[in-house]
């Protein structure tokens, strides 16, 4: 949706206040240089040079596609009058930072890290530290505003993202949507479950964007289940800045963006307020000073009386 200047003329044409480039992942350049390192290593007539062959393969793939990227945000920033920010993920922490400077110097706005760091990795016993550095490197790259997706995977969520806003980014995005697994039992075998979000998945980044938007030090984007104009509100009203939509624009198009604001307008207008800082973070306050005792009580009254 965002990797073609086609697609992202539309988004700013219905309404987009910025666009997210589709990331460029480490792991699609690596498969493709491996393929093609697989496929010489078959031809007899560059085995005498094969390692310098091998290496040639390699750079050639990670920087070509790394040009498309360059090339389609300078044709976006040329194109839109809208930010235009560059996403990245990686699994080399030397990349995080070369990517990042390469995408800064074709003229991205700002950068979102996409650490797409999965809890299912055995082999990473520095799970969380590893946020840390790659900010740590990026920041001392960079001089353009970076904000990091992460995902709802911490040890202890709260003191996690507030040590992670302390660190110099100027916003978080809350969560990050990992792969779901189906059975196929037909077949006996995993098979993917839905790619697109539903609104029912929206629940946790709404109740962490309450939670912590008055106690982080920097700005929070909500994202995951955003699919109507109501949810943007419930995320303002909970205290965010900004949100990100998806699957609902893969759903229903772009024009989605149009009826969202549409929304969002008359629902001001029916409450009386005329811009979203006087109603955002209203219902954030409902947590108080302790969150954990706030939602247990609430546990306690509406779920009492299940019979």
């Amino acid at each position: 949706m965002t990797g073609n200047l086609e697609s992202l003329r539309k988004l700013e044409q219905n309404g987009a206040a910025a666009v997210v480039l589709k990331s460029i992942f480490e792991e699609e350049i690596l498969l493709e240089a491996n393929h093609q390192i697989k496929e010489a290593e078959k031809n007899p007539m560059i085995y005498s040079g094969l390692s310098e062959t091998l290496d040639y393969i390699d750079l050639h793939i990670r920087e070509d596609n790394l040009r498309k990227y360059l090339q389609l945000i300078r044709d976006a920033k040329k194109e839109l009058s809208i930010p235009v920010i560059g996403s990245i993920n990686c699994i080399s922490q030397e990349d995080w930072t070369y990517f990042g400077k390469k995408m800064e110097e074709a003229g991205v706005d700002a950068l979102e890290l996409n650490i797409f760091l999965n809890p299912a990795d055995f082999s990473n016993k520095e799970f969380e530290k590893s946020y840390f550095n790659i900010i740590e490197k990026v920041l001392a790259t960079v001089d353009i505003p970076v904000a990091i997706k992460v995902s709802k995977y911490f040890t202890r969520m709260g003191l996690s993202l507030k040590a992670l806003s302390e660190t110099g980014i100027s916003a978080m995005v809350l969560f990050n949507r990992f792969y779901a697994p189906d059975i196929d039992l037909d077949k006996m075998a995993l098979t993917p479950a839905k790619l697109f979000s539903t609104r029912e998945e929206q629940h946790e980044t709404l109740r962490w964007i309450a939670i912590m938007s008055e106690r982080i030090d920097c700005n929070l984007a909500a994202s995951t289940g955003i699919h109507k104009g109501e949810d943007v509100i419930k995320m303002l009203l909970a205290g965010a800045n900004a949100v990100q939509v998806v699957s609902t624009l893969y759903k229903n198009g772009p024009e989605r963006i149009q009826k969202m604001l549409k929304k969002i307008d008359a629902w001001m207008t029916e409450k009386g307020f005329k811009s979203l800082d006087q109603f955002r973070g209203k219902v954030a306050e409902g947590y108080g000073e302790d969150p954990s005792a706030f939602e247990r009580m609430q546990f306690m009254k509406h779920f009492s009386d299940i019979r």
